[in-house]
Order: C-alpha cells, then sequence, then structure tokens
C-alpha cells in the first residue's frame, strides 16, 4: 500500500441537528444525511506527490443512516492541482491505498452506490476553527457559510466541542451553526443546521493521533 498522509484544516455542514446523532452511534435527525466538507491540507503528501495548500470538497447523501449505505458521493478537487496531484485527491477522498474503515473517506466510499466523476474547480475557503467561522465558494457549485451556536436564552455564544478520541474523522472538533446551497448532482438546501471544524489527520493506516 502506498504511503501517504494529510493534514488540513477542516469545516462540514450536514442537515442535522447541532448534536449530530451519528457522532453517538444514533440515526440521524431526518432519517437521512446529506452534507458536505472541505478541507485545506497544510501538509499532504501521496507516495512522492506533495498535496500542500491544496483545497477539496467533498459532498455526500444517503437515504437513512449512513451505515445503511445506498449513498452518492462526489470530489471537488483544487483547479491548482497539476494531473499527479488530481488523481493522488481522488484516490485518497474516494478511500483508495486505505486499510478497511480506518478513516470517514474509506467509509463514505464503501457506504456509496453512486460515485460521481471529480470535478476540477477553484476553490475559495476561509476557516477559523478557534472562532468557528467559516466561508466556502465554488461559484456556481457551492456557498456556504459557517458561524458560533448563539443562544436563544441569554444572546450570547455558546461553546460546545465533540471529543473521539478513537474516532475514524476526528479527535476533537468545536461545533458551530452552518448553511449551504449546493447545486449539481448533489445538491444541498441547509439552513443554520450542524457545522463542524476541526483539523483532519489521515493516512492509509487510519487515524493519525496525537492525544493519548
Amino acid at each position: 500500500m502506498l504511503d501517504w498522509s494529510i493534514e488540513a484544516v477542516s469545516f462540514g455542514n450536514c442537515n442535522r441537528d447541532y448534536g449530530c446523532p451519528c457522532q453517538f452511534e444514533q440515526r440521524a435527525t431526518r432519517g437521512n444525511c446529506r452534507g458536505f466538507e472541505v478541507g485545506r491540507i497544510k501538509s499532504g503528501h501521496f507516495g512522492g506527490v506533495t498535496l500542500d495548500d491544496l483545497c477539496y470538497v467533498l459532498l455526500y447523501a444517503w437515504p437513512g443512516a449512513v451505515y445503511e449505505g445506498n449513498g452518492m458521493m462526489q470530489a471537488v478537487i483544487d483547479e491548482r492541482a497539476n494531473e499527479e496531484q488530481r488523481g493522488a485527491s481522488t484516490t485518497v477522498l474516494y478511500g483508495g491505498e486505505t486499510e478497511e474503515a480506518r478513516n470517514h473517506w474509506w467509509v463514505f466510499h464503501a457506504m456509496s452506490t453512486t460515485v460521481h466523476e471529480p470535478i476540477f474547480r477553484p476553490i475559495d475557503f476561509e476557516v477559523d476553527i478557534e472562532r468557528r467561522t467559516a466561508r466556502v465558494s465554488i461559484p456556481g457549485l457551492i456557498e456556504s457559510t459557517g458561524r458560533p451556536i448563539v443562544s436563544p436564552a441569554i444572546g450570547k455564544q455558546h461553546r460546545v466541542r465533540i471529543d473521539i478520541p478513537n474516532g475514524i474523522e476526528f479527535e476533537i472538533a468545536e461545533i458551530g451553526s452552518s448553511s449551504t446551497k449546493a447545486t449539481g448532482p448533489i445538491a444541498l438546501e441547509l439552513n443554520e443546521s450542524y457545522g463542524q471544524f476541526n483539523i483532519v489527520r489521515h493516512s492509509g493506516t487510519g487515524v493519525i493521533h496525537t492525544r493519548a
């Protein structure tokens, strides 16, 4: 298996309530799961191919819970990537060169019966994990924003995190409120739903854990 690893700052939005049931091994809030994630690679390689500073987006949808399968997914790769980088990014986002069920990209691909070909677009992405803010723009495809949760009781920001020491997606994520509109094969119309701000550390053998 080819050696690869990626560390990226990431933001995601799905159609679930703020306390995403999937993170607690429960069924999705509305019975199905639709959303996306975006990342900017701080450092990464795929064999001898460097992936630093490239962005990616992964759109997904399932008619029920993720583990029930029959979903669909599509990757959007930074158009700045050269041919080798495009192939490498597509491989890892679609679960290739990865041990079975060791990261969430592998699981998403395994649970999808429809895998659309990747597309290559300019990705405008800004994120501040600590502040729980994000903005994503791919002209003609997706527009998304993330912000802190605001308490309806006191009108102040409410900070909450999800900590999964042995997870296959992240170790710890800041949670916020997000809205997204996306067109194309996987359309999204999300309004003030679950937003996730985190670091992704993946490799072919699974999540790279930084804490005991």
